[in-house]
């Protein structure tokens, strides 16, 4: 038996002369004696301990037939996956004026017809209820509850369509909070609401000055009036935009939560990212806020350890590919035209077709599969990666095809990470 390539060690904090084995593909975890380690190295371990860290991924037969399995997984996972995921931009439009708003550049009083809310029924009842897939949407922006009316028409279609078929339909919410009232959530939880993502830029005094109104009034109070009367009926994920002067800032915002009775309990998850300059998909997914930047390691290891220190969850690391390479995964504008990542609705030529139309081949432009190379195929971080963000890319000036590698960004937080899970989360760490 041999290591697995996708495999990293760490000297144990709690147990002195032990080491942390994590798989990045399993997301195992097992603290083993140095001499075990030394064993496994020389390839003197006995068959039973051998066998349980095979059962964690830890140990493999061969690894050549191992980087073979890695490169033909986003492949499997496609063909397996019988759940469409939909993120339907319902409109440009929001009642915030927040001073780094991802859409301001095309934002307008852009907003989905009836009409192509009606085609985006009819696909979706063609190419998938009817074929026996689940659909799940995120409703977004802009914000999405100004558009109420569609997605109450949206979801009483596609939910009698659904059970007509045997299939399931559900939706959540990309919301700033502020429209999301008790009434709504009444109204909306019965047609398959099943989440709402709420935004939170920090304390009182930071939030507000970053996302006022239109008007220019505060938001904050609004938005923790709305979370405080809806959580019982709508699972929450909180987010939050920082900058590097004002994350250190953020954690006061739990001790806000907390007098207004919004305890940890209260809500499904969290996460904190960074402010980024152009739309990015941070608004969805942690996965693509990453850098190597030194200050915004130490802000995203800081945020992450306050927020499991007051008993919330958060990201954990795990297998992750950029939404590109996720077949089941596609993006609806306003006006119908379909990309791959909600990020590239600002590019000029990303877009893979129209509801119209249909989907295009994407896998050139989009360069799918760039990471299936031999400097990828033979990294430890590989299933925590897959070449990374093509967002990113482009916003560094390279070209689609380029890898947008996480190797520095998780040389420096994947030890902290996991050192946090053990300290207060509950991982099954398995001693060998």
């Amino acid at each position: 038996m041999h290591l697995s390539r996708y495999l990293k060690t760490f000297p144990s904090h709690n147990k002195p002369d032990h080491f942390l084995l994590y798989s990045t593909l399993r997301g195992s975890l097992a603290a083993v004696p140095a001499g075990m380690l030394q064993a496994i190295q020389q390839g003197e371990l006995s068959d039973p301990e051998s066998e349980a860290l095979a059962r964690l991924g830890m140990l493999v037969a061969d690894p050549e037939i191992e980087k073979e399995h890695m490169r033909r997984m986003l492949e499997r996972a496609n063909g397996r996956s019988r759940n469409f995921k939909v993120m339907v931009v319902l409109n440009l439009d929001c009642n915030l004026d927040c001073g780094y708003c991802y859409e301001a550049e095309f934002r307008g009083g852009h907003y989905m017809s009836a009409e192509t809310a009606d085609l985006l029924v009819q696909t979706l009842s063609r190419e998938r209820i009817q074929k026996g897939w689940d659909v799940n949407i995120s409703f977004y922006g802009g914000e999405p509850l100004l558009s109420l009316d569609l997605i109450v028409s949206c979801s009483e279609q596609l939910q009698q369509l659904a059970r007509e078929h045997g299939v399931k339909y559900a939706f959540n919410l990309v919301t700033n909070g502020t429209l999301l009232t008790r009434e709504v959530a009444q109204r909306l939880v019965p047609l398959g609401l099943n989440g709402a993502k709420f935004t939170l830029d920090g304390p009182p005094e930071t939030h507000n000055a970053e996302r006022p109104f239109a008007s220019g009034a505060d938001s904050f109070d609004a938005i923790v009036d709305n979370m405080a009367a809806v959580w019982d009926l709508v699972p929450i994920n909180l987010g939050g935009n920082f900058r590097e002067d004002n994350y250190l800032d953020f954690p006061r915002l739990f001790d806000h939560l907390a007098s207004r009775g919004i305890t940890h309990e209260k809500l499904r998850h969290v996460q904190f990212t960074p402010v980024t300059p152009q739309a990015g998909c941070s608004d969805h997914s942690s996965g693509c806020a990453s850098s190597d930047a030194p200050w915004l390691v130490e802000a995203l290891m800081y945020l992450r350890e306050e927020i499991l220190a007051r008993g919330f969850k958060t990201s954990k690391p795990g297998v992750s590919a950029c939404v590109v390479e996720l077949e089941d995964n596609i993006v609806v504008n306003y006006a119908g035209v379909l990309y791959k990542c909600p990020a590239f609705m600002g590019w000029e030529g990303l877009s893979v077709g129209t509801l119209a139309d249909g989907i295009g081949d994407y896998r050139a432009s989009h360069c799918i599969g760039n990471w299936q190379k031999e400097e990828c195929l033979v990294c430890c971080y590989l299933p925590l990666c897959f070449g990374g963000c093509r967002f990113l890319t482009l916003m560094k000036g390279n070209q689609m095809s380029d890898l947008d590698c996480k190797r520095q960004f998780l040389d420096a937080t994947l030890e902290r990470t996991l050192q946090q899970n053990l300290t207060y989360v509950t991982t099954g760490v398995a001693p060998a």
